[in-house]
């Protein structure tokens, strides 16, 4: 066993880490699901044709991930369970978030909700949002 010195800067960078998610998400939501504890990282992108969203949701399986598109929201919500294998007494420290979380966002008007793919892989999940047809760039021929 090897000995660490303890710093409190640490600690309290950690906490102050904790402390502004929770502002940013304004602390945990409720959904209609129970209480949300978590929600994962998101980055959103657009090309030409549609609207890519990718979430990070590690250690979660696609059968406990949820996806609805409706009224012009896209709403991602799940949960991650927490493995009660582990003998609680040889547990030095969880920070790994677990419970439900929900993330949704309001799309905008060009996006064809009925054109909506889902794919999860190596732990993140792409949700692909088509554009309308009438909303793609269209190239005019000057004659």
């Amino acid at each position: 066993m090897t000995l660490t010195r303890w710093t409190p800067w640490h600690e309290l960078e950690s906490m102050n880490r904790q402390l502004s998610r929770l502002l940013e998400d304004g602390g945990s939501h409720s959904s209609s699901e129970g209480l949300v504890h978590w929600a994962p990282t998101v980055d959103i992108r657009e090309t030409e044709d549609a609207l890519i969203v990718q979430a990070e949701l590690p250690g979660i399986d696609k059968k406990d991930v949820k996806v609805e598109v409706h009224e012009g929201v896209l709403a991602i919500s799940g949960e991650r369970r927490y493995e009660k294998d582990v003998k609680e007494k040889n547990v030095h420290r969880v920070e790994r978030s677990y419970g439900g979380f929900a993330r949704s966002f309001s799309l905008p008007a060009n996006i064809d909700s009925g054109n909506v793919q889902a794919e999860m892989k190596d732990g993140v999940l792409e949700v692909r949002l088509h554009k309308r047809e009438s909303a793609k760039p269209k190239s005019i021929e000057v004659h």
